[in-house]
């Protein structure tokens, strides 16, 4: 489709018509619900602090709806042919995270690139790379049978099997996990034969068996020689071939049982925000009025980001918390809208794979806070403070978005 336009005017016309005509509002709207509630809620949460996140926030969103109106006016076909220079330049940055001097150390983890102004996390672009060579591979390939996938199953192992090493080696197991998910609806979609899921199932929980086995190891190993959970992490290393943290098998544990490890560390950020979520009732205790974050008992280092759902249910209960997860599914139920209407497999594999990345951050968060699954660090978009996952976030909807917009230019 080719148009001339006489001057600047007729081309501004002509845009506002084509993006009114296009643009899909549904997303955006709860987008902007979502973010304004994230940020009432981080300056709610360090109220009693000097800090002003929620300023920063500000700065990150502005930026973020920046990068998701760029990538929305870009057709989404055209990631086609360019997604592997994305996806390389982001394996590069992870790459670059692991050096000594270059990548920044926080927490005991070497997550970041620190360019003095802000800090980048590399980790966060990475799952729209993977995504979109994932849906390129897809689209380039023949699906059918196990066998007849096997060269394509290859790639897709390679594509995504890469990123999650460089991830895992930070360590930064919350970004890896929730890349598996992604591929796998994204074959799901491309009818693969269900004989691969049954055996993925199958692995999977043969996985998690090990891990339980591994988690009864190490507990026997640290009362048997009279050892403390957190002061003496690192000594089961050695005596396991899986390639687990002692702080993440204190997390494992923490989830079983959040008092036996130590009730004022490992278990103490669980079992407050959970006091914090059923302390909130049907209406809650008002905005800024919370306890748990206000007193410091929900740590001040979380309630901003990873826990922050946990303030927003004590600070407007039940109904405030089904606001937000109303938002979140209006934004993927409009997700997968936007796939059936897609002309191309490649755009619908794209809205599929965004909106399972985000079904699996809110079920994972949220999870996480009312004690359903281990803590994990998962944020939760567009309301946890962070400013690589806002503009992550925005990319990804922003192809969405694209999706949606280009869905009329096929003859």
């Amino acid at each position: 489709m080719s148009v001339s336009f006489r001057n600047p005017l007729e081309f501004f016309s002509v845009f506002k018509t084509t993006t009114r005509e296009r643009f899909d509002w549904v997303t955006p709207l709860a987008v902007l619900a979502l973010s304004a509630i994230g940020v009432a809620f981080i300056y709610s949460a360090q109220l009693s602090t000097p800090q002003n996140n929620w300023i920063t926030q500000l700065v990150w969103l502005a930026a973020g709806g920046m990068v998701y109106l760029a990538v929305s006016l870009i057709d989404y076909r055209f990631w086609l042919s360019f997604s592997h220079w994305f996806y390389l330049a982001c394996i590069g940055a992870l790459a670059l995270v692991l050096l000594p001097g270059i990548g920044t150390e926080r927490f005991g983890a070497q997550r970041w690139l620190d360019f003095g102004f802000f800090a980048f996390q590399p980790s966060e672009p990475v799952k729209a790379a993977v995504l979109l060579v994932t849906a390129g591979i897809l689209v380039r390939s023949q699906v059918g049978t196990v066998n007849q996938s096997l060269g394509t199953l290859g790639k897709l192992a390679l594509a995504a099997g890469v990123p999650i090493f460089l991830i895992l080696l930070q360590p930064d197991l919350k970004s890896a996990i929730v890349l598996p998910p992604v591929v796998f609806s994204m074959l799901y979609v491309s009818n693969l034969s269900n004989r691969f899921f049954t055996v993925a199932l199958g692995a999977f929980l043969l996985l998690v068996s090990v891990v339980a086995w591994d988690t009864h190891n190490y507990r026997k190993f640290i009362h048997d020689n009279n050892l403390d959970y957190s002061k003496d992490r690192g000594k089961f290393e050695a005596h396991s071939w899986l390639p687990l943290h002692d702080y993440q098998r204190n997390r494992i544990i923490s989830f079983i049982d959040p008092f036996e490890i130590d009730p004022t560390g490992v278990g103490w950020n669980q079992s407050q925000s959970m006091i914090s979520v059923g302390s909130g009732g049907l209406t809650g205790k008002g905005w800024t009025q919370g306890t748990q974050a206000q007193l410091g008992y929900l740590p001040r280092a979380v309630a901003h980001n990873d826990f922050i759902f946990s303030v927003i249910a004590e600070e407007k209960g039940f109904l405030g918390s089904l606001t937000v997860l109303g938002l979140f599914g209006i934004i993927m139920f409009n997700g997968i809208r936007i796939a059936g209407l897609a002309r191309d497999r490649f755009g619908t594999l794209i809205a599929i794979g965004v909106t399972v990345l985000f079904a699996v951050h809110v079920f994972v968060n949220i999870a996480m806070t009312i004690g359903l699954v281990p803590i994990t660090g998962i944020p939760l978009p567009f309301i946890s403070y962070g400013g690589s996952f806002v503009l992550s976030c925005c990319l990804l909807q922003g192809l969405v978005q694209s999706v949606y917009r280009f869905r009329k230019d096929f003859t």
